[in-house]
């Protein structure tokens, strides 16, 4: 894919899209499929970068996936992986790194997981601790940031009651208590997307949850499973919001995943004025799949604050930049997660919707931006951040004039032919 994409305005969107693998659900049924027993077949396995990120380090624990187009098969070792011979390499890959991490503080080895220089300025201290808590030796980069270097071995069971809302995280500490004596609990202080605990379930082990929590207890034997990963939800966000942008528009999204945890933006938009209708919903390993139709219209405005910011954060970044043509703007609360993704989410937004002529004010912990405003193509700048780049390229849909998105490749991380579907169903 080009560095540079230039994006001209449509008059409408309209037609179908089918997504890549869901990016989560990708990484997890991965990572579990390695310590099963037997074989996994996985159809629609993400095409991003992070999730090949995943299976690359999979490959030097000794793991010998096989891949040919969207399918995946991978022979699972049990419970024990081998000690690796060189750092793993977690690319872009917050998730790999993090919930990896859960499965290496198990393993009777040592481990050097690093990642890129995006990858090395994120926080790492919420996963390191309670790994160490359950036993797992861990050093960081001045005590925070990567490479970790995990010595694993005898794990104990712990109550992980989490400081922040952190979805890896809580996969992380559940795939450790695989490994440890007794039964761990993690509590969340606001539920956030629980795919781990579905993709456990769906491999055979028993995980309780109660309420904002789950529980694992240790010593489980998971078994291989055939499975085809839903649509990425957070890809389909971007052509949804960009059917949402035009009243004329009709855009269907089919085999798309519907999991409660991650689907509030459809709430979201159908709170606004877009109509949206779902339907051949189908359940398979626990998860939601149906085909969900969108058909733009004028937009009202919203605020979204907590509990919705975390169920939308990966999703904010494509709302805020069709905040300007709403009726009364969107306000973003209590998302300082944003500024420790792969880039400063919230300054990146900020600076770029001012490149455009919005009027943007920009919180520590996130976004007030007016409604009913008039963009202008304009240079934007990725920040080297996958969702940056994409959210920027719907907000070009109705600037006047030509946008050129700089470092547009990042796009690759999530979604490598975004850029071309998205021109499938731009209307000029």
């Amino acid at each position: 894919m080009a560095e540079q994409q230039v994006i001209r305005p449509a008059r409408t969107v309209s037609g179908s899209v089918r997504l890549p693998g869901d990016k989560s659900i990708s990484h997890r049924y991965a990572m579990l499929a390695a310590i099963a027993q037997g074989a996994t077949r996985l159809d629609n396995f993400s095409t991003g970068a992070d999730c090949a990120s995943t299976l690359n380090c999979l490959r030097v624990l000794g793991v010998q996936w096989e891949r040919a187009g969207n399918l995946v098969t991978i022979p699972g070792r049990g419970l024990k992986l081998r000690a690796p011979t060189e750092p793993l390499d977690c690319g872009n890959s917050g998730s790999t790194m993090r919930m990896l991490s859960g499965i290496l503080a198990g393993q009777d080895f040592s481990s050097e997981l690093v990642g890129d220089a995006s990858l090395s300025r994120r926080p790492m201290v919420r996963v390191v601790t309670p790994l160490q808590a359950m036993g797992a030796k861990i050093t960081t980069a001045n005590g925070t940031h990567a490479p970790l270097r995990i010595t694993g071995g005898n794990l104990k069971a712990i109550d992980c009651k989490m400081p922040v809302a952190s979805a890896q995280v809580k996969s992380a500490v559940l795939f450790a208590g695989l490994f440890a004596k007794g039964e761990t609990r993690v509590e969340e202080p606001v539920r956030t997307r629980d795919h781990g605990e579905r993709a456990l379930r769906a491999f055979g082990a028993d995980v309780r949850l109660p309420g904002n929590g789950a529980s694992i207890v240790g010593g489980q034997e998971l078994h291989g499973i055939e499975a085809t990963i839903p649509g990425d939800f957070s890809s389909a966000a971007f052509f949804l919001c960009a059917a949402a942008l035009f009243p004329a528009s009709q855009v269907t999204i089919s085999g798309l995943g519907l999991n409660p945890t991650r689907s509030s933006l459809l709430d979201l938009l159908a709170g606004i004025g877009v109509r949206i209708s779902i339907t051949q919903l189908e359940e398979h390993h626990g998860e939601l799949t149906g085909t969900v139709q969108v058909q733009g219209a004028e937009l009202r405005g919203t605020t979204i604050q907590t509990p919705y910011t975390e169920r939308l954060i990966d999703e904010i970044p494509v709302l805020a930049a069709i905040a300007p043509y709403t009726e009364s703007g969107i306000e973003i609360r209590d998302a300082r997660e944003l500024r420790v993704k792969e880039s400063d989410r919230i300054a990146a937004l900020a600076v770029n919707l001012r490149a455009m002529g919005a009027v943007v004010e920009e919180r520590e912990d996130g976004l007030r931006i007016p409604g009913r405003q008039s963009l202008h193509g304009a240079e934007i700048d990725s920040f080297g951040d996958h969702r940056i780049a994409m959210a920027f390229a719907i907000a070009a849909l109705r600037a006047q004039g030509e946008t050129v998105i700089k470092g547009a490749g990042a796009a690759v991380i999530s979604f490598p032919g975004f850029f071309e579907a998205l021109e499938s169903v731009a209307q000029r």
